[in-house]
């Protein structure tokens, strides 16, 4: 005589859960390891190609107007020239919407001067120079008293900026763009006897710069 055995409809359903579970645990553990191994493949990439950003010193800096307008009307003309490197090894840059202008005390004595776009390689050193004006700019009333007040102290203090954005270039990749900023801080002479015009600084000055 045979047996007949017949599961009942609860069994068959743990059955099925079970199977379904184990399914899940593989399909997750299986998506895991392959999350991990593509994050520890970006960490790699990033230690060895960790981009360090751009150094810019100040070259050369000359002040060959710096005038007044009735009280607060400011007529200037300044030139400076920047030394940019790029310090990686593997790493390219491209440098896009430079503006460059200058700051006394914290007013902008100049109008924006727009730099070219260009193409840093590994390693590789560019002069920049460019021309700031101002005509009839907008300055604070005390202007004059702190230029009279910087002569009579024998030197005068500007701010040399330059805004812009830049990419990471590496082999066909490039990254998308980031802000920096530049700021230079250039000393000169500024006596009674210094000469009337170009007031200059060729001494040599490290920049700080943000990414």
């Amino acid at each position: 005589m045979s047996q007949v055995f017949s599961k009942s409809p609860e069994h068959c359903a743990k059955q099925g859960g079970l199977t379904i579970d184990k399914s899940y645990k593989k399909l997750f553990f299986a998506f895991s390891a392959f999350l991990t191994i593509v994050l520890a493949f970006i960490f790699l990439i990033w230690l060895t190609l960790h981009p360090a950003k751009p150094q810019f010193a100040l070259r050369e800096a000359d002040i060959y107007q710096l005038s007044l307008s009735g009280t607060h009307l400011l007529n200037s003309s300044i030139q400076f020239t920047l030394l940019s490197r790029n310090l990686n090894k593997k790493v390219g840059i491209y440098y896009d919407e430079l503006q460059a202008f200058a700051a006394y005390k914290g007013q902008q004595i100049t109008f924006d001067s727009f730099l070219p776009p260009f193409y840093q390689g590994h390693e590789e050193s560019n002069l920049l120079t460019t021309s700031l004006q101002g005509t009839g700019l907008p300055v604070a009333l005390s202007f004059g008293y702190e230029v009279e007040h910087d002569q009579t102290a024998g030197r005068i203090v500007l701010n040399l900026k330059v805004n812009g954005k830049l990419r990471w270039k590496v082999g066909t990749w490039v990254s998308s763009r980031y802000r920096f900023n530049v700021n230079c801080v250039s000393v000169m002479s500024f006596g009674p006897n210094a000469p009337t015009a170009p007031l200059s600084s060729n001494q040599a000055a490290q920049c700080s710069t943000a990414v």
